[in-house]
């Protein structure tokens, strides 16, 4: 959070992405000054002027809004807040609905951000047990990512790596490879949305695409088709299963139509590449389109 507050105050790319130069409010709550002095000297010489810090505050609906208020007024080009952590913050005046807790004391602060026209960013801890969505490993309830913009999981992978997952209402599904080393988190890899849905597509689909590129009908079993197109390693008993499951989304995007029909016992699989749906340009021209 500090090295991110540093490059916002600075103005400076984080990452992919490029930021606004303006005011920046650290809250480092579990911090001393000297720790964040001794921390910022390992990756700066010398902090910008817009870049404060708080190792004390209020609590949510006891003085923590009027504390941020104040400081803005003061410094009208503050544009980010980091909390650090929640539970710091957190009163102790909870009933036993913990989702309604939880939903409240985050849509105090969304609301206190969107009536200044301000970023806040919250930082809260992870459950200790593993989930495979990273998004139900936020320690608490779904009240709080449910009252959030975007929610961020870092998530460690090795001694010096960890994966950063983001999803928000205005942001598209992203996944960050980053590395640990002075302070700092080093971009290794980047992935969108599309690119995520393309990784996870399994291959025997894409040597399927390339072998309809050069056709226009094929028939046959799933074991033939296995054959034709030189295909080894995906068991024949998938093979319907991949084409149900991709046809209205991966396959027919590609231009590649599906069906099927039984003779007997056997199932033969029916496939038409149409080059108006796909993007393939290598189909013979006296080919014409589907209608």
């Amino acid at each position: 959070m500090l090295w991110l507050c540093l490059k916002i105050a600075n103005g400076e790319h984080l990452w992919e992405f490029q930021t606004e130069k303006c005011g920046v409010l650290y809250f480092c709550l579990e911090d001393t000054f000297n720790r964040i002095q001794n921390r910022m000297f390992q990756i700066t010489d010398e902090a910008p002027a817009n870049l404060h810090f708080a190792i004390i505050s209020e609590q949510i609906g006891n003085g923590l809004q009027e504390q941020i208020v104040k400081f803005i007024e003061q410094h009208p080009d503050t544009r980010l807040i980091v909390i650090d952590t929640l539970q710091r913050v957190r009163g102790t005046n909870m009933d036993s609905n913990a989702y309604a807790n939880d939903y409240r004391d985050l849509t105090v602060l969304k609301g206190l951000a969107d009536s200044h026209g301000i970023a806040i960013i919250i930082v809260h801890h992870l459950r200790k047990l593993g989930n495979d969505d990273p998004f139900q490993r936020v320690s608490g309830t779904a009240g709080l990512t449910g009252a959030v913009d975007t929610t961020f999981v870092l998530s460690k992978e090795t001694s010096d790596t960890a994966k950063l997952f983001v999803t928000g209402r205005d942001v598209e599904y992203q996944e960050l490879t980053l590395q640990f080393k002075d302070c700092i988190w080093e971009l290794i890899n980047y992935e969108k949305a599309e690119e995520i849905k393309q990784r996870e597509i399994p291959a025997f689909l894409f040597r399927l695409v390339d072998f309809m590129s050069e056709k226009y009908e094929w028939r046959g079993s799933a074991t033939e088709l296995l054959a034709e197109i030189q295909d080894d390693s995906s068991p024949v008993n998938a093979i319907t299963k991949l084409l149900n499951q991709y046809h209205s989304t991966f396959l027919l995007e590609k231009g590649v139509i599906y069906s099927y029909s039984r003779t007997g016992k056997a199932r033969i699989i029916t496939l038409i590449y149409d080059k108006c749906d796909g993007d393939d340009t290598n189909l013979p021209a006296e080919n014409e389109c589907m209608t």
